[in-house]
């Protein structure tokens, strides 16, 4: 272990944990940090904001303008802590027999200390590929800049990066796939009236039980027609329905019903092509229903946008790179979504590798193990070997 190099980083993850930027939020204040200490070793970067300028991501290279660089890309937002039970000030970093305990210590601000640690020695380094730092706002509620962070780097260039790695918790273990998700919002009108005119009347709870149904039915379909990919487990794309909302009393039925639902994907699956079908069964329903209450109505509309899932074949450059840099030869898949697949989808050669235990992530002292930081500076220092000759 490099002990200044290690001590170096943990100093930066304090300083980052103690940003209590939540995903929704304002991630300024974070990223005027990460921008004072880039000017600091005279490292160029760009914006990428929001509408509205209260947010922004960033990119930026270290070496040559050259094609074959790879980019090191993280998130700069957290989950809310709420309810949740600490024993520590989740927003200061609290160190323990190893541990580093705050909140994103583990997702993910503990990379992003590695990245920007590393800095002085992949500017030291002779490199012939360039490193790029991406750095998003928004992740924990959606993904929601993962995609225009991608694009920019992808269009700000001259030169063409070719592979990408997100620094998501996995143990340093190298993933080459992960599943997407979608989260959508079905809301069911029906006819108020007394429940002894359930014949008459159109139920939005009763409508929206056989949606529910269609979507588990339809999981089950996909099964059992070959959608199956063992990478994953579960081993296939999953429908859940996680909240329900309707009606105002037992004998009154319901005119109107929401509930909430997700879609998990596997690489080989097309969420377009599920959510059309849900949407002609809805469609073919609705006009049955209007021959008995001419204001019933089906809308489905998004919760936050597709996240599109990883699917990096085995065969691909980044394989024998990231094993060789990670010095883990395993391959593995995660099924939660990251950005992944949104740099993927832009063209990089994509996979995810990061410090800590996903299973650290969201929860009351959450915490990353200062031998995990050390393991992910010791693999961008091999990166800055790698592309130095």
């Amino acid at each position: 272990m490099n002990h200044e190099l290690a001590g170096k980083a943990v100093g930066i993850l304090k300083d980052l944990v103690a940003f209590e930027v939540l995903g929704g939020q304002s991630n300024l204040s974070i990223l005027d940090y990460i921008i004072a200490f880039l000017n600091d070793h005279n490292v160029e970067y760009h914006l990428v904001p929001n509408q509205d300028l209260t947010k922004a991501s960033l990119h930026c290279r270290i070496g040559p303008a050259v094609d074959g660089g790879l980019i090191l890309s993280g998130h700069t937002d957290v989950v809310p802590v709420s309810g949740q039970d600490w024993k520590s000030d989740p927003f200061l970093l609290t160190e323990k027999d190893g541990l580093l305990y705050g909140r994103g210590s583990c997702d993910m601000k503990g990379f992003l200390a590695c990245c920007l640690a590393s800095v002085e020695i992949l500017q030291a380094s002779p490199l012939k590929r360039p490193v790029y730092f991406a750095f998003s706002y928004d992740e924990e509620i959606g993904c929601l800049a993962g995609t225009a962070l991608a694009t920019a780097i992808r269009s700000y260039y001259t030169e063409k990066p070719e592979f990408a790695i997100i620094g998501e918790p996995s143990m340093m273990q190298p993933i080459t796939g992960q599943k997407g998700i979608c989260v959508l919002q079905t809301t069911v009108t029906g006819s108020a009236g007394h429940s002894s005119r359930i014949r008459q009347e159109v139920s939005a709870i009763h409508v929206a039980a056989r949606l529910i149904t269609w979507l588990e039915d339809k999981m089950d379909r996909m099964i059992a027609d070959g959608h199956i990919d063992d990478r994953f487990f579960p081993p296939h794309s999953s429908m859940h329905v996680g909240k329900v909302s309707g009606g105002i009393a037992p004998n009154v039925i319901a005119d109107k019903c929401t509930f909430f639902w997700d879609v998990r994907i596997i690489p080989a699956d097309d969420v377009y092509s599920i959510l059309g079908e849900f949407n002609t069964y809805c469609q073919d329903l609705e006009a049955e229903l209007k021959l008995r209450f001419d204001g019933a109505s089906i809308v489905t509309s998004e919760d936050h946008p597709p996240v599109p899932p990883l699917g990096t074949n085995s065969d691909s450059d980044i394989v024998p790179l990231i094993q060789k840099i990670s010095g883990h030869h395993v391959l593995g898949t995660v099924s939660y979504a990251a950005e992944a697949g949104q740099f993927a989808e832009q063209g990089f050669k994509t996979v995810i590798c990061g410090p800590g235990d996903i299973a650290q992530a969201h929860r009351a002292n959450e915490y990353i193990s200062i031998s995990q930081m050390d393991e992910c500076l010791q693999m961008i220092g091999r990166l800055a070997a790698e592309f130095s000759h």
